[in-house]
C-alpha cells in the first residue's frame, strides 16, 4: 500500500512540476492517458493480443469506468508489427495503479489468461511500453471521430515532439495554445488527443493523435495546413522560432483494431 501512494505522489508531483502547482489544483476537468505500445513478432502473437485486448482488457478497463479505450495497428511506423492501446481516465493514480487492480479482477484473470501466462517458449509479445500523459489545458479530453460509433473507415495520425531541453518543450506546448489549435481546426482536422508525457521514454516530449477518413484526405488537410497563411506567422513568431524547440518527429499511421472504441 505504501508503494502504491508513493507512486501515485510521485506522478502527482511530476505532473504539478511540468504543468504549475497552482495550474494542476485548478483544473480537475483536465484527462489523464495511458499508451500503451506492444511490440510483437509477425504470427500467433498477433492473434493472442488482438483477442486479450478485445475480451480481457478492454471490457475489465470499461468495468473500471475508464473509456472510451482505443486499440490501434501500427500501419506506418518505424517498428511492426505494434499494437497501441489508448486510455483515457479522470484519476491519474488510477492509471499507474491499472495493472495492480487488474490482478484482483477475477473476470479479467480468467480471459487473459492464454496472454498472461503465456510461456517464455511462446510469449505473448516481444515487450510492451507504457507512458502516461496529461491533457493539454486547451484540449482537455478525448474527442473520437464520429465515424468510431459507426465503424466506418478512418485512419489515425499519432504524432511525438520531442524537445532538446525542457525549456523547448514548454515553448512548444504554448505554441500549440497560442494559435496551432485553430490552424488546426480551420484545415478541418479532427484532432483526437494532445497529451503532455509526464512519464515515459525519450522526454521532454509531447504526444497527439488526429483522425482521417484515409491517407487521401490527411494528405490534403496537412497541405491546407502548411499553406495557412496564420501558421506560417505563427512558425515565424520570434517566441517560438529563435532555435529548434522541436529534436525529433516520430510520426506513426495507425489502423483501429475491431476492439477499438475510438
Amino acid at each position: 500500500m505504501q508503494r502504491r501512494k508513493f507512486l501515485a505522489a510521485s506522478l502527482a508531483s511530476s505532473a504539478a512540476a511540468m504543468l504549475g502547482g497552482t495550474q494542476m489544483r485548478a483544473e480537475h476537468t483536465r484527462e489523464f492517458y495511458q499508451l500503451r505500445r506492444y511490440f510483437l513478432q509477425s504470427g500467433p502473437q498477433q492473434k493472442l493480443t488482438e483477442t486479450y485486448l478485445s475480451s480481457a482488457l478492454i471490457p475489465a478497463l470499461t468495468r473500471m469506468g475508464m473509456g472510451p479505450v482505443g486499440a490501434f495497428k501500427v500501419d506506418i511506423g518505424p517498428e511492426t508489427p505494434t499494437y497501441d492501446v489508448l486510455i483515457p481516465a479522470s484519476d491519474l493514480a488510477a492509471l499507474a495503479e491499472v495493472d495492480l487492480h487488474l490482478a484482483q479482477d477475477a473476470v479479467f484473470l480468467k480471459a487473459a489468461d492464454p496472454f498472461w501466462s503465456a510461456p517464455a517458449t511462446a510469449p505473448a509479445f516481444q515487450r510492451v511500453e507504457y507512458s502516461l500523459l496529461s491533457a493539454f489545458e486547451g484540449w482537455p479530453k478525448l474527442t473520437p471521430p464520429p465515424s468510431s460509433a459507426t465503424k466506418a473507415k478512418r485512419i489515425f495520425q499519432l504524432r511525438t515532439y520531442e524537445s532538446p531541453s525542457y525549456k523547448a518543450h514548454v515553448v512548444k506546448v504554448q505554441m500549440f495554445h497560442s494559435g496551432e489549435f485553430e490552424i488546426f481546426r480551420n484545415a478541418g482536422f479532427h484532432m483526437v488527443f494532445f497529451g503532455d508525457t509526464l512519464a515515459g521514454p525519450r522526454l521532454p516530449n509531447l504526444t497527439y493523435m488526429l483522425s482521417f477518413a484515409d491517407s487521401a484526405e490527411l494528405d490534403a488537410k496537412w497541405d491546407v495546413f502548411r499553406n495557412d497563411p496564420a501558421w506560417k506567422k505563427l512558425s515565424a513568431d520570434p517566441r517560438f522560432a529563435y532555435e529548434a524547440i522541436v529534436s525529433n518527429i516520430t510520426n506513426l499511421i495507425l489502423s483501429p483494431l475491431d476492439s477499438s472504441q475510438i
